[in-house]
């Protein structure tokens, strides 16, 4: 499946992409709306960061138990969009496939590369809990702080990365009059990739 000369073709349009948006001066190039939906078809979105990508995927990290890791369990789907408004004349990336989360090895390596604060507060908080009070959550972040006082902070076990395995790539070229260009590479049940053009 990730030898085919198109799919090769879109990675390397993006990660071209990629570069660009840091040469134009994007804000944070990685930042990426994922949409996902649970067992009851319900759409959800919200903005990660992209911590990692090759020919396996597109990789964010986040606790299991939080809303996005519970869905992307029940319904192992997910749509990821980029837009890079300074690029050219704007550009957007929407990504579709299938979900599965990394390897403990290749978590445990991110974590340990995280800030000492970041992995502190991948500890203390109960992402998407409800919450009584700021205090409440500054107080589960001391006692974490006390407890790895001495110690490297490991990864907490329900907090990992998830993959997104495309199907589906689409770059979309901004243009005059909204007549844009749009490229969607995408992915059949048989494995085979096909390329074509979509009307703006």
């Amino acid at each position: 499946m990730n030898a085919s000369p198109l799919h090769a073709e879109a990675l390397a349009t993006f990660d071209r992409l990629f570069e660009e948006a840091l040469a134009a001066g994007e804000p944070d190039r990685t930042a990426m709306t994922v949409a996902t939906a649970g067992l009851d078809a319900r759409p959800s979105a919200r903005i990660v960061l992209l911590k990692a990508h090759d020919a396996r995927g597109f990789v964010f990290y986040t606790h299991l138990d939080g809303r996005k890791g519970r869905e992307l369990q029940a319904n192992p789907h997910a749509a990821l969009l980029f837009h890079w408004p300074r690029l050219r004349n704007g550009v957007q990336v929407r990504i579709e496939g299938a979900v599965e989360i990394v390897g403990d090895a290749e978590a445990d390596a991110y974590f340990a590369s995280r800030p000492r604060g970041s992995q502190l507060g991948a500890w203390a908080s109960k992402q998407s809990e409800t919450l009584d009070s700021r205090d409440t959550f500054e107080q589960r972040l001391a006692n974490v702080e006390a407890e790895f006082a001495d110690r490297d902070v490991p990864r907490p076990p329900r907090w990992s990365g998830l993959r997104v395995k495309p199907e589906k790539i689409e770059f979309w070229f901004g243009a005059d009059f909204r007549l844009h260009e749009r490229w969607l590479y995408e992915r059949n049940r048989a494995g085979d990739w096909n390329k074509r053009m979509l009307f703006p």
